[in-house]
């Protein structure tokens, strides 16, 4: 499952009646959660090969406390990233999580069934072909456990 882009997210919210958001364990976030922040996230870097990246992402933020009467619904989810696209001039780009376990967790958005889904991110070497890493064994290692690869 991919990470849904804005447009996505807001086409989703469009058949939605409520909100739930799960855990990549099948935990669901808390009902009483609050998007207490709406961010434009720019990670300028360069990778270990020498190549300078940039990379843009939008951030919710999920928070949970002790207010268990509040429910954020979808309505007011909507008028939270109206706004934020207009404050922030966001464009249609990748959405990320932000939630609170033992420390602060970054995940993939994505959806299954009507429900939004917190996907694990994973680290990646951008420049495997500078790391001596030869190409045979990144797409062996990429393909080990793929469906129908027999090796799990």
């Amino acid at each position: 499952m991919e990470t849904l882009n804005l447009s996505q997210v807001e086409k989703e919210l469009e058949g939605m009646e409520s909100l739930t958001f799960t855990l990549p364990d099948g935990k669901r976030v808390p009902r009483h959660f609050h998007v207490t922040e709406v961010g434009l996230n720019t990670r300028h870097f360069i990778d270990c090969g020498g190549k300078v990246r940039k990379e843009e992402r939008i951030n919710f933020q999920l928070w949970t406390s002790v207010d268990y009467h509040h429910r954020l619904g979808v309505q007011k989810l909507k008028g939270i990233i109206g706004k934020s696209k207009r404050a922030l001039e966001l464009g249609d780009l990748p959405v990320e999580v932000e939630f609170q376990g033992e420390t602060i967790g970054r995940y993939g958005l994505g959806v299954h069934e009507g429900n939004f889904h917190l996907l694990p991110l994973q680290t990646d070497c951008l420049a495997k072909e500078n790391c001596g890493i030869p190409a045979a064994v990144v797409e062996a290692v990429e393909n080990c456990c793929s469906p129908g690869s027999g090796c799990c």
